[in-house]
């Protein structure tokens, strides 16, 4: 009989042999699965502002019950999700003498927010969502609408496409959807920028080289009349770079650019801020000057891994207005957080924005909740050219404590000093919110 070995080669070597190779093909087959495993499955955005859909990934009993809800419901043209949300706030004040002459303040409790929300996936080949929001400004005594449009997914261009009313784009903090902010108010330096838009807005995002955008154009043809509308029309853009990313919840790194333009409406404009309270009157005003347009241009830096989260905006809006010097407004923050029990803050590359903090159990289930501790310090500056709206900085510790993924209380001390009419008066801010969301 023939034998299989190969002369001048023992039995033992060639078994050797052949177990190494075995190994060496388990070593690629289970390396190659392991990859598989961990590679994100890309989340499908419902609007701009951070959101994504529950994708369904089984069709077994137990995924159901896991994604079913009852605000959600879907037929043979989409999928439907009601939501809604509603805040409720309360502010004190402690200031010294010269505060006390710059600005009258006293305690207030009120509604700061009250919204609806329905969106949905369309069963068609191509990924289009769509999304209705309407919201109740607590400070206008109104209702408008909030981010109302459709989305389309375009792999050709590596993206989506949104058309409808949206956040301009500019400023991380500014897009992402305020009810997964870590405090009460966003800062100070991008009041300027108006909430909304109404028009057309490119967002995408290449894998490979971790890079995202956002490109938008509006005008005020359907927003007109709306507080938030100041321009007749405006471009803003977005573009992040992020040195460190794998997947949502491991450690990342973003580092991102903002630029806009505006044509200001009726050629003037009124530049202002609250000291983020709410329920405060404006701290800092340059009054209504003549202006033609704007140019606003934005640094953000982003490092989170696990539980703790640093950020940092800087600002410089630049007004065309030779009537008043061509004034640049600067402004910023800088800030830390640190959550307990409760799950990594999703960052979503392909919109380029933080998600919302998830408990690992919450009080009704018999646990604690989740607790976010946090420290910022912001500052604008609206003193330039011949106009004198005041300088305002403030340092803001704050505690958030989420009882569940839907409610939420907020705890929050304030320390501000206001440069106005060539004084400088300290305010002391006592601040809570409950949250509640669907």
């Amino acid at each position: 009989m023939k034998s299989n070995v190969v002369e001048g080669e023992s039995q033992p070597k060639l078994s050797i042999r052949i177990k190494k190779t075995l190994l060496s093909l388990l070593f690629v087959v289970t390396g190659f699965v392991s990859y598989a495993q961990v590679e994100p499955k890309a989340p499908v955005p419902d609007g701009t502002q951070g959101e994504v859909f529950r994708e369904k990934e089984a069709d077994s009993l137990e995924v159901k019950k896991k994604y079913e809800h009852f605000n959600e419901f879907e037929n043979s043209l989409t999928t439907l999700r009601f939501g809604g949300g509603f805040l409720y706030e309360f502010a004190t004040y402690s200031q010294d003498d010269v505060s006390k002459d710059q600005v009258e303040l006293s305690p207030v409790f009120k509604v700061r927010d009250a919204r609806v929300t329905a969106s949905g996936k369309l069963k068609t080949k191509r990924e289009i969502t769509w999304k209705v929001g309407v919201m109740h400004d607590g400070n206008q005594k109104t209702w408008y609408m909030r981010e109302t449009g459709v989305m389309v997914k375009f792999p050709e261009i590596s993206g989506h496409i949104f058309v409808g009313r949206t956040k301009e784009g500019y400023s991380l903090s500014k897009v992402k959807v305020g009810y997964s902010t870590w405090f009460l108010e966003r800062a100070m330096a991008i009041d300027i920028i108006p909430i909304l838009g109404d028009g057309i807005k490119y967002l995408g995002f290449l894998p490979k080289q971790r890079i995202n955008w956002n490109i938008g154009a509006y005008t005020d043809w359907l927003s007109e009349g709306q507080s938030f509308s100041k321009y007749q029309w405006q471009f803003a853009s977005r573009v992040a770079y992020l040195p460190i990313y794998t997947d949502a919840t491991k450690p990342m790194m973003h580092i991102g650019v903002n630029y806009r333009y505006g044509k200001v409406k009726n050629g003037e404009l009124q530049v202002r801020s609250k000291p983020e309270a709410d329920p405060a009157p404006y701290f800092i005003d340059t009054g209504k000057f003549s202006v033609y347009s704007s140019n606003h241009v934005g640094g953000e830096f982003y490092y989170r891994n696990g539980p703790f989260l640093f950020g940092s905006e800087v600002n410089a809006h630049m007004m065309n207005s030779s009537e008043t010097g061509n004034p640049i407004f600067y402004g910023g923050e800088a800030f830390m957080a640190y959550t307990i029990n409760a799950q990594t803050r999703p960052y979503f590359a392909s919109t380029g924005i933080f998600g919302f903090v998830k408990v690992k159990k919450s009080v009704f289930d018999g646990g604690y909740g989740a607790f976010e501790f946090t420290l910022r310090y912001s500052s604008l500056d609206l003193d330039d050219g011949t106009l004198t709206g005041g300088k305002f900085w403030r340092v803001t510790p704050n505690v958030n404590w989420y009882l569940s993924d839907n409610i939420r209380l907020y705890f929050t001390y304030g320390y501000g000093v206001l440069d106005r009419y060539n004084q400088e008066g300290v305010t002391n801010f006592f601040q809570s919110r409950i949250l509640f969301m669907l």
